[in-house]
Order: structure tokens, then C-alpha cells, then sequence
């Protein structure tokens, strides 16, 4: 039986910004597309590659001069934007705007004294005012907001604001020990210890025949490739009952390692297994990759959903919080440097803005969503090669092709080029030649799976090795625990992207069934409760949002002390990373 955590409460803290003088424009030629010198020293701007910057002066209602500056983070994504005034005396307000139509428009310094930006589309030039020299100043008025998205211009341009993220009890519990209590990194280790096999779930096994079996639709495109399972089990089903998707045409009772159509989410597909049923010839290759699984996790339910990536986009959004760019406590001392705030030399990423909620113009089209990866405290290197080379690995981020913390070499990598194509691979310093096109990104660790020169899955060289992977657990190496991973997998023509939850695991059981699945590349995300693994799917019944949990026992983390779930990411900010799902064409 699952168990559920105590329901969480949301916690409804909004900050805005300061608002900005009011002032009339006189711009000076812009710099030319090459990109130039950040106005802003020793900030994440520093960071951005193919920035391109434009200036002008400016002078205030009361006759103060300064000077305002446009920068394009990156002209390939068109997406994020900062426009900072500079006052003459030294004082600057600095302001984080996203372009919702990134494929369409453009935005540029207003050449005239309307007061504000230029959207341009095509040949047409549109006038987008944000300071006004009155009381009705739109930017100020949004600054002002207790939004994380605050509309300008009609919604055609978007200010990201500062926002509290939502954090969950048991976070909130677990960082007060682990920040504030002497020993508390120990007295977590001690709670992973007594609450490690908390989430996990065990199926019966029943004959076929006593279960009506899965309506087969007429017509449908291919469905991803099913587990290789012993033959012993072709006849046999299984009852997840913790499963909180709806299935199409299912009842009761799944075939291990089957896809099974989500009942009205079309391209969407559920699986699950028990590591034990995977067919012996996988389980008894790569033994020098892999540890021997043991009874509890060979037994441990497996619940996985695969996207159709024709159907589909995926997108990546920071949290409020999580990941940070300053230094993980977790690395060897040497690696780092007193004098710097991070590995990547900043330690916050001031002027922009980390919303922790999905934006307005992509909420309508979102169909699911499901948590990032480590924090920045545990996304280091403490032991092995990985720890003693660039600073200690610290794993990379990008955000709507923005470079927030540095991608490192050898770690597992999930990516969405600007074409919207969905990659996994392991970062090689060969792979910069990419970043101008990379939209989103995310390392997380070392690969779970990754493909041999014979095109087989096999498991990822450090699936083994505690430390040189970094598969956290806990401090005496007791690794079995609820895990969440992501993975790609080729179908015929079709890509999918797998989003996979281990009830209680370790990284050679989540091996032993990417592998069973003929997974090209996986990768781990989070692990150790509901939280870190959650995934929802949300359908829209007219005026209506449905929510569907990959585990039922997901729901608590979503529910409020009355009324209906309110869902993370889509309703409200959280502290934690997330990916999201849109339907594509839409």
C-alpha cells in the first residue's frame, strides 16, 4: 500500500520590484549585432556568449540624464531580455522581460521619445510604452505586481517578477536540519535510514485470463517498444494500484512492460514493472557495470509514462530557489576558489529573474509536468575523477537558451535545441559548438543507460560506484531509495521521452529496466519523496482542469487543507525545477 505524506499548504508570499522614474528617451545609435561588453560587471550577463547590446540616453521628468541599454541574452532564442537604466549619479534599476512569441517578434530600443521598446514583426514596427511620465507608467505598474508574469503591452511582452516559491513541509524540515542543527547533515543521513522503503510498492501477479484485456484502437501510430520481460510472465498481469493515470480501455490488471494509451491524452503512454521480471539475459550481462539487485528492489514496482516527441515539446523552468549558482558544500575544499561566490564566478543570477511557475502564454497548452534535478547543494562532486576537475562539476543549466550555471564535461545531459528537438548525451567539450542553439538544459549526474558500439543499452560506466557517481542515498552508501529518472527511446521513426519513477531502487535496478526497455540514454533526476519525483498530467474539459498523478499518493503534495488540488508549476511559483510538456501545433 502506498504511503502518503502529510498534505503541504501553499504558501502565498509575493514580492514585487521597485518601481522606475519616469522618463522621455533620446537614443544614441545602437551598438551593431556583434555582441559587446555587458554593462552589468560580474553577473550572470558575463556568462551569455552571443549577447547583442543597444543604448541610448535618457533623460528623466526632472531633467536627469542617464542612459538605457536593451541586451538580447541570446538573438538565436530571441526569448529573455534585460532593459537597465544608469542614472548619472550611479544608480540603476534593472528589469527582466521575456518575449512570449520568440518566432515572431523582436524587440528593440523605441529610436524616438515615445518612452520605451519597439516590437517588431516582419516590416511592421510596433510602439511598446513603459514610461509614460505620468502616474499610469505601465513597467512601474508592473513592477509593482504581485505577479510572477506581469503582462506589457497587451500581453505582447511579459516582466518577470520576484516571486516566493512554494516549499513544501517536508523540504522545509529536511533544509532546517540540515542548515541549522550541529550534525545535521548526519541526522538526515539517520532519516533516509529509517524512511528509505517509505514510498515502496509491490504488485501481485495474476493470470491474464482473469482480466479483460486492453482495448486495441484501430489506426493508432506506433506505441513505444515494450520491456523485454521472461517469457515466464507472457500470460501473467500485474495490479499497480497506486497507479493514478487513467488507462484506455484497461480495468485492472497490466501486462509487465507494456504501453498502455492514457485515457484522452493523446501521445501519451503508461508502463509498469518490476525489475524482477526483466528477461535473465539482461539481468545477467554488464555484471562489471552493475551491482546484483537485491529482493526488496527486484520486487519494487516501476512506473513510467512515455511521450510521443512528435506530438509534443518539453520545456525547463528554474525554481525561486532551486538550482542555485553558488558553491555546493558538497565538493573535496580544494576545489574551491575563497575569492569567488561560485563556480561560475557569480552567486546569484541577478538581474534575472527565476519565476517558478509556468507562463501564461504556455499554461493553456501545458499537458504535464514533473520535477527537475538535484539541488545545487548535492549537484557536485564529492568523490572520484568528476570530483577533481572543474571545480568539482557542478552540473549546468540553461533556460530559454540563457547559460545560468556552465554545462560540464562527462555529465548527463537532457536538451532542447531551438528547432525543439528533445537530446540526452553526455556533455563533451565538442558539444559547445551547440550552445547558441540550446533553448533548455539540464545535467543531472552521469548516464544510468547510454548506447555500446553495437548500438545495445548498456549501463552507464559509473552505475556501479557510489561515489564517483554521485548517486547521494546516503553517507555509508545505502542507495535504495524512491528515484525518478528521465529517458529516450527510439521507435521505429518515433522518439519518446520516458519520465520513470522507482518506488524503492537503486542505480543498477533503474539500469537493469532503461535497459529492458531498449532506452538509448537515461539519465537520474530527483529522489527520496513524492515531491522530487512528482508528475502530473492536466486535461482541459472546457472551462475545467483535470489532474492526473503518475502516483496517486502524488496528489497529497498538490492538495490544500480544502477545496481541489491546486497544481504546482501551472497555479502557482515553486522553489523547485521543473520540466513541462506543451502540445506542439498549439
Amino acid at each position: 500500500m502506498l504511503q502518503r505524506p502529510r498534505p503541504y499548504r501553499p504558501i502565498p508570499v509575493l514580492l514585487g520590484l521597485a518601481a522606475l522614474a519616469f522618463v522621455r528617451i533620446a537614443f544614441a545609435a545602437p551598438a551593431g549585432p556583434a555582441p559587446v561588453a555587458a554593462p552589468i560587471a560580474s553577473s550572470v550577463i558575463e556568462l551569455q556568449p552571443f549577447r547583442q547590446v543597444s543604448s541610448g540616453r535618457i533623460e528623466s521628468a526632472s531633467g536627469e540624464h542617464g542612459t538605457a541599454t536593451l541586451i538580447n541574452l541570446n538573438p538565436g532564442i530571441n526569448a529573455w531580455y534585460v532593459l537597465s537604466v544608469l542614472w548619472a549619479d550611479g544608480s540603476r534599476s534593472s528589469y527582466h522581460l521575456e518575449n512570449p512569441r520568440p518566432h515572431a517578434q523582436r524587440l528593440a530600443l523605441d529610436p524616438g521619445f515615445a518612452g520605451g521598446v519597439e516590437l517588431l514583426e516582419g516590416a511592421a514596427r510596433a510602439p511598446c510604452e513603459l514610461f509614460d511620465n505620468g502616474a499610469n507608467d505601465s513597467l512601474a505598474a508592473a513592477a509593482k505586481s504581485s505577479l510572477a508574469y506581469a503582462s506589457l503591452c497587451a500581453g505582447r511582452l511579459l516582466l518577470r517578477n520576484r516571486v516566493k516559491g512554494h516549499q513544501t513541509r517536508l523540504e522545509a524540515e529536511a533544509e532546517f536540519v540540515r542548515n541549522q542543527l550541529w550534525g545535521g547533515e548526519k541526522i538526515t543521513v539517520l532519516f533516509h535510514h529509517l524512511l528509505s522503503d517509505t514510498h515502496r510498492e509491490t504488485a501481485a501477479l495474476h493470470a491474464a485470463a482473469d482480466y479483460a484485456p486492453a482495448a486495441v484502437e484501430t489506426g493508432e501510430e506506433p506505441r513505444p517498444l515494450a520491456a523485454m520481460v521472461d517469457a515466464r510472465y507472457a500470460n501473467e498481469v500485474l495490479s499497480a494500484g497506486g497507479l493514478g493515470i487513467p488507462l484506455q480501455g484497461v480495468r485492472a490488471g497490466l501486462t509487465p512492460g507494456a504501453w498502455y494509451a492514457a485515457r484522452d491524452s493523446a501521445g501519451v503512454y503508461v508502463s509498469v514493472l518490476e525489475p524482477q521480471l526483466i528477461d535473465g539475459a539482461i539481468l545477467a550481462g554488464n555484471r562489471d557495470r552493475v551491482n546484483t539487485l537485491d529482493s526488496v528492489e527486484a520486487s519494487s514496482l516501476v512506473y513510467l509514462v512515455a511521450f510521443d516527441l512528435d506530438r509534443f515539446d518539453l520545456h525547463y523552468a528554474l525554481g525561486t530557489a532551486h538550482p542555485s549558482v553558488e558553491w555546493s558544500e558538497h565538493i573535496p575544499p580544494a576545489m574551491r576558489e575563497p575569492k569567488s561566490p561560485g563556480p561560475d564566478d557569480i552567486g546569484t543570477i541577478a538581474p534575472l529573474v527565476a519565476t517558478g511557475q509556468i507562463a501564461p502564454e504556455a499554461a493553456q497548452i501545458t499537458v504535464a509536468s514533473f520535477t527537475g534535478g538535484f539541488k545545487r547543494a548535492h549537484g557536485a562532486f564529492k568523490y572520484g575523477p568528476l570530483a577533481i576537475v572543474n571545480h568539482a562539476s557542478h552540473y549546468g543549466f540553461l533556460e530559454n537558451g540563457v547559460v545560468l550555471s556552465r554545462l560540464q564535461p562527462e555529465l548527463a545531459t537532457l536538451l532542447v535545441l531551438d528547432d525543439g528537438s528533445v537530446q540526452m548525451r553526455t556533455w563533451q567539450a565538442q558539444d559547445e559548438s551547440l550552445l547558441g542553439r540550446i533553448r533548455y538544459a539540464r545535467q543531472n549526474g552521469v548516464p544510468v543507460v547510454e548506447m555500446d558500439e553495437r548500438s545495445q543499452s548498456v549501463p552507464g560506466r559509473w552505475v556501479k560506484e557510489w561515489g564517483p557517481g554521485n548517486w547521494s542515498g546516503s553517507e555509508d552508501m545505502r542507495l535504495r531509495t524512491l528515484r525518478a529518472a528521465a529517458a529516450m527511446q527510439w521507435s521505429a521513426s518515433k522518439h519518446f521521452l520516458i519520465y520513470a519513477v522507482f518506488t524503492d531502487a537503486t542505480p543498477s535496478a533503474m539500469a537493469r529496466v532503461f535497459q529492458a526497455y531498449r532506452c538509448r540514454y537515461a539519465m537520474p533526476l530527483d529522489m527520496n519523496a513524492l515531491e522530487h519525483s512528482y508528475l502530473a498530467l492536466y486535461r482541459h474539459t472546457g472551462s475545467e482542469l483535470q489532474i492526473e498523478y503518475l502516483l496517486q499518493g502524488m496528489r497529497e503534495v498538490d492538495k490544500p487543507d480544502s477545496g481541489p488540488a491546486v497544481p504546482r508549476f501551472l497555479a502557482y511559483p515553486d522553489n523547485r525545477d521543473f520540466f513541462y510538456i506543451t502540445r506542439r501545433g498549439q
